[in-house]
């Protein structure tokens, strides 16, 4: 599945429509014509009849069957700094189960003719911008007509997945270690959450692996966890507040009274945009009913009336009623420090308020202690990286539409390149202006 365990993850993971694969729907229409065009040339018997060539001065360009050429291409991203890698176990799928041609209506499988050589998902490479220094991720030799309509496909799922692993490889590392919950799946069409939730695993385990981190992955739907056996998880959202009429600290109980404790208890507190009134009101509500269970001994019942957390997720055209306005008015608008550290001081100070036996108090004030703070609403690196340099008492991050960001520094175009022809049994370089043969120590042959 990636460098993390060393296996690679085969089409009974990714279900892809081969057929038509083949048949080069899913392919940029010249990769297409390019393919009728070289098999139409082999059918010919036609040689090389031009005056042009890019060959040595010492090679003959006579007897080459350009209908059937043998190349060498190379995978690459034009990333600026480090990409962590992900896409290359379903390229390989689509290299493995695609690659061939029709004889009248049957598929030839020629797909054991390549030399295929690649990274695994989660392998990092680096490219300062300069496009005669790239690491390769893939690379094939073959006959070119077999497996030219499989750029493009190849070329998208490396993009996509590369891009939302990279995106959250660096917003875990602005975290510092703190946990990010992956929340985009609202931001694009359903077919892409299994490639876009097995992206974020790998970044996870990639940060894990280079920051000495224990860190799980959390996913809101089961189809992110999909393609590496996880599971989505969630609590409430504002549409059933809403179906509570407004009264979170209700909605919460009832979750709490009806869902399995596993489940961890987070309540959504910024339905009325009082922040630090429903935290209290839920915490108020969830220890008294934890407390009376605990006394009638009933633990096991308990336990489903633990707090986890709070989740602040307050609009960015809002400004929470905690926050006293300063002037300006933009200032403090949505989930800001100020708001976080005025819920965080509510919460660890709310016991205090209970009127509690003494043998209860140091209970209270844990459970008080204990409930965690999580935020959500327009959060990337930068706006976290303020946060942890302002020391803001944030516990998880949620973060969304900026995992699938595609802009400035974070497009991670991939391209692909023919950098050498086979010619009368020697290769020969043959990259277009500007572009050569790349290394990289970490390509492994595949098949």
């Amino acid at each position: 599945m990636s460098i993390f365990d060393g296996k690679r993850l085969t089409d009974e993971t990714f279900k892809l429509d081969i057929e038509r694969m083949r048949q080069g729907w899913y392919s940029d229409k010249y990769f297409e014509n390019i393919n009728r065009m070289l098999t139409a040339l082999s059918a010919e018997g036609y040689f090389y009849s031009g005056d042009h060539h890019n060959l040595p001065e010492d090679m003959s360009p006579e007897q080459i069957a350009v209908g059937d050429i043998e190349v060498e291409m190379q995978w690459f991203t034009r990333r600026m700094g480090k990409t962590t890698i992900v896409g290359v176990d379903k390229a390989l799928a689509m290299l493995r189960h695609c690659t061939g041609y029709f004889e009248g209506d049957t598929f030839v499988d020629t797909s054991d003719t390549l030399e295929v050589s690649a990274v695994h998902d989660g392998t990092i490479v680096k490219y300062e911008g300069d496009p005669l220094k790239i690491q390769p991720v893939i690379k094939v030799r073959g006959k070119y007509r077999d497996f030219a309509m499989l750029e493009t496909p190849t070329l998208g799922i490396l993009t996509r997945s590369s891009r939302v692993a990279t995106n959250v490889y660096e917003t875990l590392v602005a975290a510092r270690g703190k946990p990010v919950l992956f929340f985009p799946a609202r931001f694009d069409v359903h077919e892409v959450q299994a490639a876009d939730g097995y992206a974020y695993n790998i970044a996870v385990q990639r940060f894990n692996r280079d920051h000495a981190q224990d860190l799980g992955p959390f996913v809101s739907t089961d189809a992110q966890g999909d393609w590496w056996g996880g599971a989505g998880g969630g609590t409430v959202a504002h549409a059933a507040i809403a179906s509570f009429l407004g009264d979170t600290a209700e909605a919460m109980m009832q979750f709490s009274n009806i869902l399995p404790p596993n489940i961890p208890r987070i309540a959504l507190v910024d339905f009325n945009n009082d922040s630090v009134r429903d935290s209290l009101r839920v915490l108020d509500v969830m220890f008294a009913k934890y407390r009376e269970l605990m006394t009638d001994g009933y633990k096991e019942e308990a336990e489903k009336y633990k707090l986890f957390g709070v989740r602040l997720d307050t609009s960015g055209s809002l400004r929470d009623v905690s926050i006293q306005p300063l002037g300006e008015p933009t200032l403090d608008l949505g989930v800001n420090p100020r708001l976080v550290f005025n819920v965080r001081s509510a919460l660890d100070n709310a016991w205090e308020r209970w009127d509690l036996p003494q043998s209860w108090k140091e209970a209270a004030k844990e459970f008080c202690h204990n409930v965690k703070i999580v935020v959500s609403g327009g959060f990337n690196p930068e706006k976290i990286r303020r946060f942890e340099k302002l020391d803001v008492p944030v516990d998880i991050y949620a973060v969304g539409s900026y995992l699938f960001n595609n802009s400035n520094s974070t497009v991670t175009d991939f391209t692909a390149d023919v950098v050498r022809v086979k010619v009368h049994g020697e290769w020969i370089d043959m990259a277009k202006v500007g572009r050569q043969v790349g290394e990289n120590e970490k390509l492994e042959r595949v098949w």
